[in-house]
C-alpha cells in the first residue's frame, strides 16, 4: 500500500517473526507511563510497552488487533515500530490457554513462598490477563 500523507508505516515484530507491517492511521497501545494513541506525524518517542492489546486501524479504516507481552515502541513522525518480547494477532490467541494460565498464576501467587517466585507468577498473570483482554476486544469487535 503507498503511503500518503495521512498514514504510517507500522511494523509489530517479535523475536520470531513479523506478524504485522502495512500503512496505518492510528495506533493505540499501554506503554509504562500510560495509554498512547499515535497519529501520523506523531512527535518522535521511544518508550516500553506493557503486556496488553495493540490496536491499529489501516489505511483502509479496517481494524486489527494484536498482544503483545511487553517490549519496545519506537515513533518517528512517519513510522512505528514495536520490538515486542511476545507477539500475536489477537484473533490466533487460545482463551482456553489464558484462562488457564491466569488461574495457574493466581494458585502460584498464593502458594509462592520466594521473592522470585511471586515475582514470575505476577509476571505470568499479567501476561494472562493481557491476553484475555485481546480475546475480549475481538469478541466485542465483532458483535460491531
Amino acid at each position: 500500500m503507498e503511503k500518503t500523507a495521512g498514514t504510517l508505516k507500522c511494523d509489530i515484530v517479535s523475536s520470531r517473526r513479523e506478524i504485522f507491517s502495512g500503512e496505518i492511521t492510528l495506533f493505540v497501545a499501554s506503554g509504562v507511563a500510560g495509554d498512547l494513541g499515535i497519529t501520523p506525524r506523531h512527535v518522535p518517542l521511544i518508550t516500553e510497552l506493557k503486556p496488553g492489546p495493540v490496536k491499529v486501524i489501516s489505511a483502509d479504516g479496517e481494524e486489527s488487533i494484536f498482544y503483545v507481552g511487553g517490549g519496545i515502541l519506537e515513533v518517528m513522525p512517519h513510522v512505528i515500530t514495536v520490538m515486542a518480547d511476545e507477539a500475536e494477532r489477537a484473533v490466533d490467541l487460545d482463551e482456553a490457554a489464558a484462562l488457564k494460565a491466569r488461574d495457574e498464576a493466581e494458585r502460584e501467587l498464593s502458594t509462592s513462598t520466594s521473592e522470585m517466585d511471586v515475582e514470575l507468577a505476577r509476571l505470568k498473570l499479567l501476561r494472562s490477563l493481557a491476553e484475555l483482554k485481546a480475546v475480549e476486544m475481538v469478541r466485542r469487535k465483532k458483535k460491531r
